[in-house]
């Protein structure tokens, strides 16, 4: 026991540093945001661990006070809770189709949804965007949340269907014979077999575009800015002067999506190693 704690010793080490690495900017971004501006201007952050009585929750104050930070908050979960629930839900519908439901073409279109995968994004901005001006919705919520549900589809697709072809035959089968429909089948059995993969996609595609910044700024612009265009836009109103608020409203920002993938996590391993068994 003693030696194989000494041979794992190497790999924790590692694992240690790289933990902290991860850590020091998420600390370094909390303490800048207690910490007044007179004293950011003239000394660095890690000061304040010395001397935590200059820690302040006056940024965090002003940030909650803000009516536009608050409205580009809200603003962004209008927009990535019905993106990320429209991706997991079409996604799971379909991967199910892929993988248990027999139709002419079917492995022909798996392969066309996943060659979607490679499609760079800034290729359909300009052509969306004629699109959403001809049908009346650019510049509106609804065109940025049809928007990521639609490049969020391929990546789906192609992960939940490799878990769900992974699931033994026998289940589905039974079930049939058990006259089941299919729809009852993908709900009672499918579902809770596909959650961990299930899960793993939710984080994906809630961080994706909880922190999307393109596509929000060309479809919403500034007049429905979500958090991260606010922020933007925070930085180059107050430039040097207002880093210790940018970091507030960073931190702020930050915090959701910490939230979902922690309530989330004992999922993401397993998620994570979706469909490696070939069923």
């Amino acid at each position: 026991m003693g030696g194989r704690r000494l041979r794992r010793l190497p790999l924790n080490l590692g694992m240690a540093v790289v933990g902290v690495l991860w850590l020091v900017p998420t600390v370094g971004l909390l303490v800048t945001s207690l910490r007044p501006r007179a004293l950011f201007a003239t000394s660095g952050w890690w000061q304040a661990i010395t001397r935590p009585s200059q820690l302040t929750m006056e940024n965090f104050r002003r940030i909650v006070e803000d009516d536009s930070f608050v409205t580009s908050l809200w603003n962004t979960v209008l927009i990535t809770v019905p993106a990320s629930v429209g991706v997991v839900l079409l996604g799971a519908l379909a991967a199910y189709a892929f993988a248990w439901i027999e139709f002419k073409g079917r492995d022909t279109l798996f392969l066309l949804v996943v060659g979607l995968l490679v499609v760079p994004l800034q290729m359909a901005l300009v052509p969306v965007a004629r699109l959403y001006g001809d049908l009346g919705i650019f510049g509106s919520i609804l065109g940025v949340v049809l928007f990521h549900i639609a490049f969020g589809l391929p990546f789906a697709v192609f992960l939940l269907r490799n878990f769900f072809a992974s699931i033994p035959k026998d289940l589905p089968e039974a079930a049939r014979l058990d006259g089941a429909s299919e729809l009852r089948i993908f709900a009672r059995i499918m579902l809770p077999l596909g959650l961990p993969a299930i899960a793993s996609l939710a984080i994906f595609q809630f961080l994706w575009v909880w922190n999307d910044l393109l596509v929000a700024l060309l479809f919403l612009g500034t007049e429905n800015a979500v958090v991260t265009v606010q922020l933007q836009q925070l930085l180059g109103r107050l430039g040097d002067v207002g880093w210790q608020l940018v970091a507030a409203g960073g931190f702020v920002t930050m915090t959701v999506p910490l939230l979902v993938f922690f309530s989330l996590q004992r999922f993401f391993v397993r998620g994570l190693t979706a469909g490696s068994v070939k069923g």
